[in-house]
């Protein structure tokens, strides 16, 4: 293996473990933060007096300042080391943290999950970069494993956690579990990490101009794909405005970085095949992974009624069946190809929501396990084989930009889902609606049937004549919202399954072989 490529680890046995449970619990806190707020919304909505389309500011204001510090890592880990990088995100991370569970307007607690934001989404890049070159060759795929538990994990246990902090202790709490958790992270970075020596410091110019493009393009997709569906889309003349200035800025930010010398962000690394593979089919899962835990907690309270940390424990099965098998993946990848391990993750995950997109109003709470255990096994799969085979390539200066870029790709795929998803839902909704509402009819025998059956279950409760109409309509547009809005669903989980299929023609470009022995790799 060639020196620019080879790995940096002098950490002993116990020590590489130290380091990576260390920056994987940066991670771990960086990704849930993203999602376990929304199960506190509503009730900060009677703190602050919002209502939905305003509270949810508080999960955009720090999507874009994670974004926008996700991009720009490796520039700032040039510019101050990687281990001073990661403490500083943390201890900002903490500071708000900290203050966001002291809002008391929701001014204040935008700024401060701005400050969040910044603090977490250096944490992912520094994170990977730090796990690969901990361990040694013949074990990246462990490596890998452990990474990706911190990423994977973190959306499913995050409702779980939030559900259950909100019910008990209020939402502060959901800001405040940080702190104690952040501190041991910090105090294991700061005692077994240590920057690799080749890792170039300093920059000899500042691109100011990067950095306004990066921040102005990205604020403005990021806006427009959260906030989109809120508004009826390009009926609305600021997401229009939004959609032009998001374009413009993020062709400019490419044109500009590709021809810079000391680039905010190095898109030239897309010309590694591994890379650009690894990401392409990453990002398919990473729409996969977001996309179904933005519809499962919405599925699980909205239709069937279970409150926030049930909801959050239905996807627990998922989160468990990650974990038991990201380890296994990680040593088996020396031994199995990646196609294969790869090709039957993505399999598992469109049979998983290919019978996720067959669920009916009758489901059961233990009906959704058997279907996300195997939807966790085949993330599992596929998520430690991208993650170890699209940096398996790169040189070691440039894996922390690298990571970048296979984290910004995941993470925008995540929020494509979001975006796309909101949409489907709303607009197959409003199909089904109107396609059950026009079989409602006099002339139907089944319509008569059901019509005769609720009115004797009406007088039966005590109702006369005179109050039956108006609530046998009622209970007949419920039960058409009900069925149309879950008909909706299932749209939307077999609308997953397509994007699963053409990623999987991707995968020859994956090698046949993960790892190679430094001998052979030497010999050739």
């Amino acid at each position: 293996m060639t020196e620019g490529l080879q790995p940096y680890y002098e950490a002993g046995t116990a020590g590489k473990w130290l380091i990576a449970f260390s920056v994987m619990l940066g991670t771990f806190l960086s990704v849930m933060d993203a999602t376990v707020v929304n199960v506190a919304m509503p009730h900060m909505m009677g703190t602050f007096g919002e209502d939905l389309l305003t509270i949810t500011w508080v999960s955009t204001a720090y999507s874009i300042a994670e974004i926008i510090m996700v991009t720009m890592a490796a520039w700032w880990t040039t510019l101050l080391g990687r281990k001073r990088l990661f403490l500083l995100s943390m201890g900002l991370f903490i500071i708000g943290s900290i203050l966001a569970g002291t809002s008391t307007t929701l001014h204040q607690m935008i700024f401060y999950r701005v400050l969040q934001g910044i603090g977490g989404g250096s944490l992912m890049p520094c994170s990977q970069a730090i796990a690969r070159e901990t361990f040694p060759p013949a074990e990246q795929g462990m490596a890998m494993a452990i990474y990706s538990m911190g990423v994977v994990l973190a959306p499913a246990i995050g409702p779980v956690i939030g559900g259950y902090l909100v019910d008990k202790y209020g939402w502060e709490w959901v800001f405040y579990i940080n702190v104690p958790f952040c501190i041991v992270g910090m105090l294991m970075v700061s005692t077994f990490v240590h920057d690799p020596p080749y890792l170039k410091r300093g920059v000899a110019r500042i691109d100011w101009t990067g950095i306004i493009l990066l921040t102005v393009g990205l604020t403005a997709a990021q806006v427009v794909l959260e906030r989109g569906e809120e508004v009826d889309w390009f009926a609305s003349n600021w997401i229009i405005i939004g959609t032009v200035v998001a374009a413009a800025g993020i062709i400019s930010l490419l044109v500009w970085e590709l021809t810079h010398k000391e680039p905010i962000i190095d898109f030239r690394l897309f010309r590694n095949k591994l890379l650009s593979a690894g990401c392409a089919i990453g990002s398919a899962a990473g729409f996969a992974l977001f996309g179904s835990s933005f519809l499962l907690p919405q599925f699980t309270e909205n239709l069937l009624n279970y409150p926030a940390y049930q909801a959050g424990l239905v996807l627990m099965p998922r989160a468990l069946a990650m974990f038991l098998v990201m380890p296994i993946v990680g040593r088996l990848y020396n031994h199995v190809s990646p196609r294969l391990l790869a090709g039957a993750g993505i399999l598992a995950l469109m049979y998983g929501y290919w019978r996720l997109a067959h669920f009916d109003l009758a489901v059961g709470f233990w009906s959704f396990a058997p279907i996300l255990i195997v939807t966790g096994l085949g993330m599992g799969a596929a998520m430690v084989t991208l993650s170890t085979i699209s940096l398996s390539t790169i040189p070691r200066p440039q894996m922390t930009g690298a990571s970048s870029l296979n984290t910004l790709t995941r993470r925008e795929a995540g929020n494509i889902a979001y975006a796309l998803l909101a949409t489907i839902l709303a607009r197959r909704t409003q199909f089904h609606r109107a396609m059950l509402v026009g079989r409602v009819s006099d002339l139907s025998n089944s319509f008569i049937r059901m019509d005769r059956g609720l009115n004797q279950s009406l007088m039966h409760y005590g109702y006369n004549s005179a109050g039956i109409g108006g609530r046998d309509l009622g209970l007949i547009s419920n039960m058409i919202n009900r069925n149309a809005t879950i008909m909706a669903y299932n749209d939307c989980f077999f609308a997953l399954v397509p994007v699963l299929a053409v990623s999987i023609l991707l995968l020859f470009l994956l090698p046949k072989r993960g790892y190679v022995p430094d001998s052979e790799a030497a010999a050739h």
